[in-house]
């Protein structure tokens, strides 16, 4: 199973090796009330094998085949979507393809169509995620479209991975043994206190989302936010500073061209080479 797009430090290659095929994921953040203001769900994955060995990550992982419903562009069709576009993508997807490929470049409601679809296995894995992961059954309906990360080219496992958020069910929290060893929650400025302090691993979505829930008063405020908020897009960069590696995401000057590092202009970035980490975020929400 597939966790967070973008881990910590990746390799930068020169460009030159083909990308690697883009599968789906999702991921939940689950969210509750603490004595302290709130408090969310992290997980502890194993610290000698898997993808993100030790890192503390929310409950996801990738979109199965059984999550993929050809119906799907029926429905999406009924509700104003392209019908052959969004059964292409439907379909690409259900034999793995990534749906923005198949998309009509034609077609203005080609990509939009395609993606409404990807959304509805996403959600569906969500929930089975969550499930298998923690034993708590969150409902699709509840889920809050956050964000959607998509690695750089040069990542060797790449999955487009769309972030929701929800309040925490009620319920006894079972790990799963051969994926999760510990569980906390905690208030998202603790959990990147300890990051960077380097009691606690975090990967860059974790990071970046685990800073945009920080000053709510309450879930219901960080829920209503987001959902006002819409859907935030982190296609990611690479590019290195003289503190070591760097992750950009378009807003930043340095976006399409690594050379404007230390231009004037907007900045949307992860430092990622030391810790603490470093984001900075020109106009955003």
């Amino acid at each position: 199973m597939t966790r967070d797009a973008q881990t910590g430090p990746v390799p930068i290659g020169d460009g030159a090796s083909p990308a690697a095929p883009l599968g789906v994921a999702a991921t939940v953040v689950l969210l509750r009330d603490g004595a302290e203001g709130p408090e969310v769900l992290l997980l502890e994955r194993p610290r000698h094998r898997g993808s993100f060995a030790g890192a503390w990550v929310f409950p996801g992982g990738g979109v199965d085949p059984e999550d993929r419903l050809l119906a799907d562009a029926a429905d999406v069709a009924a509700s104003g979507g392209s019908a052959a576009t969004a059964a292409e993508g439907a379909e690409a997807m259900i034999v793995g393809a990534d749906a923005g490929d198949s998309a009509d470049s034609d077609d203005p409601i080609a990509p939009v169509a395609a993606e409404v679809v990807e959304q509805l296995a996403a959600r569906r894995a969500a929930v089975r995620e969550v499930r298998e992961e923690t034993g708590l059954e969150v409902s699709p309906d509840a889920l809050v479209s956050t964000a959607l990360w998509i690695p750089p080219p040069i990542a060797p496992k790449r999955m487009r991975t769309w972030f929701y958020l929800t309040a925490a069910p009620a319920g006894i929290i079972v790990l799963a043994e051969d994926e999760v060893i510990d569980y906390a929650w905690l208030r998202p400025a603790i959990a990147l206190a300890r990051h960077a302090s380097a009691v606690m691993t975090l990967v860059a979505p974790t990071w970046v989302t685990l800073h945009g829930l920080q000053g709510f008063e309450s879930v219901a405020a960080i829920v209503a936010h987001f959902t006002g908020r819409g859907l935030a897009h982190y296609e990611t960069r690479l590019g290195a500073s003289e503190r070591g590696q760097v992750l950009f995401w378009a807003g930043d000057v340095a976006y399409d061209d690594q050379a404007h590092i230390e231009q004037e202009g907007g900045r949307h970035r992860l430092e990622i080479g030391q810790v603490p980490w470093v984001y900075t975020a020109s106009d955003r929400a």
